[in-house]
C-alpha cells in the first residue's frame, strides 16, 4: 500500500496517472517506442501540447477569452525574472505573504522601480494584509495565491485597471476563482499539476509587447507563444503526466468538484488542530490554506513520540520547512480523503497516549 503522501513538493500525483505515465515510458501510443525517445515535434507529442493548453483553458474558463497557455522551464522562480522582463516599465506593485513573493520582489527590483504595497514579514508571514492601496500608474501588480511554506492562502482578490499576475504554484486548479481578472497566472507543475520540470503559464496576449527593452529569446513571452511552447525542447515527460493530471480532474468535474474534495479535507484537519489539546495552528484561522496546513506541538517534548507516530502510521512529508518549523500537511488535489483521516488518527492516538 502506498503511503499517506503529504509531501509539499514534488506533490503527490493520481495513481492512475502514474500508471499511464509508466507504461508510457515504455511504449507510447502503441508505437514501441517510449515517450521520452520520440521526438518533441513528432504528430504524437505535439498532439499532447495541444491536449494540456486547451485543458488547461478548458477547466480554468478561458476559452476563447484572449489567452493563451505556455508550459515552459526554469520552475516559477524563472517567472519571478520573465513577469518583470516582459511587464515592467517604470513601476509595479508587490503584495509580499511569503518567500516566494520575497524572491519574486527580489528578482523585480533589477528592472525598475518596487512598490511593496504591504508585507506579512514582520509576524514572519502568519496572515495575509488586509488593508492596502495599489498605485492606479503601477504597470501591474503580483500577488501570490498561496504560501506553500507558511501555510496561508488569499481568499479574495482586487478587480483592477493595471494587470493582475499571481504565483498560483501551489493552488492552481483546486478551487474555483474567476480567472478571467487576471492577466497572466503562472505555476511550477511540482505542487498541485505533475512532476518537476514544467511550468505553465496562462497569459493575455494583449499585455505584452509594451516594454522597450531588448528581451532575450529565452525570457520573452510573445518568442515562446509564436512557437507554441517549442522555442527550445520542452519538458517532454512533465508535459505529458501534466496533461494527464488534467484529464483526470476533467473527468472527475472539474474544478468545481475538486474544490469540494479539498474543503472536505482541510476542514477535517484543521478541526483537529483546534479540538486537539496536544496541537497549534500556526497561521491566522481566516486566511489557512486548503492545500498547506501548518501546525506545531503545544509541549516539544512529545515530539519524538508523535514523529514516531506518524511515521509507522505510513505518513510521509510532513516536518515543517526549517524556516516555520513544526509540521505542514500539503493536501493537493490528488491527495485522498482517507489520506487525512489517517494523520488525524495519529493525532488522537498521540492524545490518548500523552
Amino acid at each position: 500500500m502506498k503511503k499517506h503522501n503529504f509531501s509539499a513538493g514534488p506533490c503527490i500525483l493520481p495513481e492512475i496517472v502514474l500508471q499511464k505515465a509508466s507504461e508510457a515510458v515504455i511504449n507510447f501510443n502503441n508505437d514501441d517506442l517510449s515517450l521520452i525517445e520520440i521526438s518533441h515535434r513528432s504528430k504524437p507529442f505535439v498532439d499532447v501540447m495541444e491536449n494540456a493548453r486547451a485543458l488547461t483553458l478548458e477547466l480554468l474558463g478561458l476559452e476563447n477569452k484572449g489567452y493563451k497557455v505556455l508550459f515552459l522551464q526554469g520552475g516559477a522562480s524563472t517567472q519571478f525574472l520573465m513577469t518583470a522582463y516582459n511587464l515592467l516599465i517604470k513601476k509595479a506593485a508587490y503584495l509580499n505573504t511569503g518567500t516566494w513573493s520575497d524572491k519574486a520582489i527580489k528578482e523585480a527590483r533589477i528592472f525598475g522601480e518596487l512598490e511593496e504595497v504591504a508585507s506579512s514579514k514582520d509576524k514572519n508571514f502568519t496572515y495575509i494584509p488586509k488593508e492596502y492601496e495599489i498605485p492606479k500608474d503601477a504597470d501591474y501588480f503580483h500577488c501570490t495565491s498561496n504560501n506553500t511554506i507558511f501555510g496561508t492562502q488569499l481568499k479574495s482578490f482586487p478587480k483592477l485597471d493595471i494587470p493582475l499576475v499571481c504565483d498560483m504554484s501551489s493552488d492552481i486548479f483546486s478551487r474555483q476563482l474567476d480567472f478571467s481578472t487576471f492577466d497572466l497566472i503562472y505555476a511550477g507543475a511540482q505542487k498541485n499539476m505533475g512532476p518537476a520540470g514544467t511550468t505553465v503559464v496562462i497569459i493575455k496576449e494583449n499585455i505584452l509587447g509594451k516594454v522597450s527593452r531588448t528581451i532575450p529569446s529565452m525570457l520573452n513571452y510573445k518568442i515562446h507563444l509564436g512557437k507554441d511552447s517549442m522555442f527550445n525542447t520542452p519538458s517532454v515527460f512533465p508535459v505529458y503526466v501534466s496533461m494527464l493530471t488534467l484529464e483526470w480532474l476533467k473527468d472527475l468535474g472539474g474544478i468545481s468538484f475538486i474544490e469540494k474534495v479539498n474543503q472536505k479535507k482541510a476542514a477535517l484537519l484543521y478541526h483537529e488542530i483546534d479540538r486537539n489539546p496536544l496541537f497549534n495552528g500556526i497561521v491566522n484561522k481566516e486566511d489557512r490554506s486548503n492545500m498547506n496546513a501548518t501546525f506545531s506541538l503545544i509541549d516539544n517534548s512529545l515530539k519524538d513520540r508523535f514523529d514516531n507516530l506518524w511515521k509507522e502510521a505510513r505518513i510521509n512529508g510532513l516536518n515543517g520547512h526549517r524556516s516555520v518549523g513544526g509540521y505542514r500537511a500539503s493536501m493537493y488535489n490528488a491527495l485522498p480523503l482517507y489520506s487525512v483521516q489517517a494523520l488525524v488518527d495519529t493525532m488522537q492516538e498521540l492524545e490518548r497516549k500523552a
